[in-house]
């Protein structure tokens, strides 16, 4: 499945770049979360961008949602997904692909309640030209 989502952006061009998410927000993701981009090409008004997440043990995402749907395969560790109601959603071990809707009314938060660093490979279908997420407040839950 790793192959599969990597060769789903064909044409695309690869790259070694490493990003660090987006800070800014009222929940930013926790220290030490990175990116990095490993393809991305646009055809027509969507944008198709492959990234690998890490996130160390202890820390999440912080709460966001998407303007297009984004689909996920978790290389390493364990991610445990939250929806905005603040109930867990779902709980993906090595080997797991997701799916993760677009949309202000999709907020979640993923987090990496493991001992391990997490680490997924995230496609994302966007329109041109928007970010890889919105950020959003804590809807109301006791943790981050």
């Amino acid at each position: 499945m790793r192959n599969a989502l990597r060769t789903a952006v064909v044409g695309a061009v690869v790259t070694g770049t490493v990003l660090t998410c987006g800070s800014a927000g009222a929940t930013p993701p926790g220290p030490g979360v990175t990116a990095k981009l490993i393809s991305k090409t646009t055809v027509g008004d969507t944008d198709y961008v492959l990234r690998e997440i890490t996130v160390p043990p202890g820390q999440s995402t912080g709460w966001h949602y998407h303007d297009g749907p984004l689909y996920g395969y978790v290389q390493q560790g364990t991610l445990s997904h939250y929806h905005s109601d603040c109930a867990e959603d779902g709980l993906y071990p090595k080997g797991s692909t997701l799916r993760e809707p677009a949309g202000p009314s999709e907020v979640h938060l993923g987090r990496n309640e493991g001992d391990t660093p997490l680490v997924l490979d995230v496609l994302y279908v966007l329109p041109h030209g928007a970010p890889f997420s919105e950020d959003a407040p804590n809807p109301g839950c006791d943790f981050q």
